[in-house]
């Protein structure tokens, strides 16, 4: 086949499927926002790449506006009709779209339906509920009236998808609600490319070139965005100040990192990083004893944080504090690969935190439970002959 795999984020799970495809035969167009702040996987080209392979990233003058909701609304259309344009120029048999937010959405979806071809609408978040918890915090009556528009795009746009691909069954009775029938849903979880995570030690070169070689280091690698809770990571630091043997690290950028750098940026023992290339990323998590990850309360089932699936490839263990019901939740505690508590619980989170770097053995054995799920799970082969089922579905229910 040939398909266009459109990445918004350039995510390195999604970059590991397009050249997986390739590999398997197909002729891959792998789609990405340079642009978008968020830590990126293996984009560059490589030698052994197969020749069908190939990642191009779409660029907007200037910096992105993240949190400016007018600019960035621009900025999402006008990435749009970039993406339109591809899509309509290299003639894929089928789109899939993946982390998209719901304006670039819908170009693709449009441009999908120009060619004739089928779009797999791949669901990572349901965009529109996050849209309307933020928007309405922040502009009470405009922001449930932007979330209402977007509400309605997005049913609008996967009761029209070809297929729907759902990263959980949690999301499956969403759609059904808005009217997408079961038949056309696949779910399939999301992974880490566990094959360009090799474990590494604790004690490594970016670990030392950073001062993280020695003590006890909790870290945190990945986004911190409006549904993350970077006062838990600062609450934590507090908690330690007074214990030079123990640090905080947070390998981040955006508005969250800026918060921290601005409310903790005299406590010494929190180490506050840009994000790192995806080569270093192995050593990176490689240098927390223990990996975090945090959600706000009211993410609910809405998003599964992909840093989480990375951090099981360290075989480190993880201190989480997210919702219950959040799959990533469920995961950590069925397979006894971390300590979690309820999103925003400060208290929770440090007595864990405090568990963890006292125990050792506690630690080994979490981390172990992680890499054994992680090599169990992750295989990009399989996934790879799943998602290239799913798209000649599409093309032959199309036809």
């Amino acid at each position: 086949m040939r398909i266009l795999l459109h990445d918004y984020s350039g995510h390195a799970f999604l970059v590991q499927l397009a050249r997986q495809l390739a590999r398997d035969g197909h002729e891959v167009l792998h789609v990405h926002f340079p642009g978008f702040q968020t830590p990126k996987g293996a984009l560059a080209r490589r030698p052994d790449d197969p020749p069908g392979f190939e990642t191009r990233g779409l660029s907007l003058p200037g910096e992105f506006a993240k949190y400016s909701y007018a600019k960035r609304l621009g900025q999402e259309l006008a990435y749009g009709r970039l993406l339109a344009a591809t899509i309509e120029s290299w003639r894929p048999e089928v789109v899939f779209s993946a982390n998209a937010t719901l304006d670039p959405q819908h170009h693709a979806w449009r441009a999908a339906r120009r060619l004739g071809v089928p779009f797999v609408f791949w669901v990572q978040d349901i965009n529109s509920v996050a849209i309307a918890r933020i928007l309405g915090r922040k502009l009470p009556v405009l922001g449930h009236l932007v979330g209402w528009r977007y509400a309605a795009l997005e049913r609008r746009l996967l009761r029209g998808s070809a297929r729907a691909i759902v990263i959980t069954e949690d999301f499956v009775p969403i759609l059904e609600r808005w009217g997408v029938e079961r038949a056309r849903i696949d779910v399939v979880e999301n992974w880490a490319p566990r094959e360009e995570l090799p474990p590494q030690p604790r004690d490594n070169e970016w670990a030392r070139a950073h001062g993280l070689a020695a003590g006890t280091v909790f870290l945190y690698s990945g986004t911190i965005g409006l549904k993350h809770d970077p006062g838990l990571l600062l609450a934590l630091a507090e908690r330690f100040r007074d214990r030079p043997d123990v640090k905080v690290a947070v390998v981040s950028e955006g508005i969250g990192a800026d918060w921290l750098r601005a409310h903790g940026g005299d406590l010494p023992n929190l180490v506050l990083l840009p994000f790192q290339p995806f080569s270093a990323l192995p050593q990176v998590v490689a240098s927390g004893d223990v990996l975090m990850a945090v959600l706000e309360p009211d993410a609910g089932i809405y998003s599964v944080p992909s840093k989480v699936l990375t951090y099981l490839c360290a075989g480190r263990p993880l201190l989480a504090a997210m919702p219950p019901e959040n799959l990533a939740s469920r995961i950590l505690l069925r397979e006894k690969a971390g300590i979690v508590v309820p999103a925003g619980d400060r208290e929770g989170f440090a007595a864990g935190a405090a568990r963890l770097a006292a125990d050792p053995a506690l630690r080994a054995a979490l981390g172990a439970n992680a890499l054994a799920y992680a090599d169990r799970t992750f295989d990009i082969r399989a996934v790879a002959a799943r998602i290239a089922d799913i798209g000649a579905r599409a093309i032959a229910e199309q036809a």
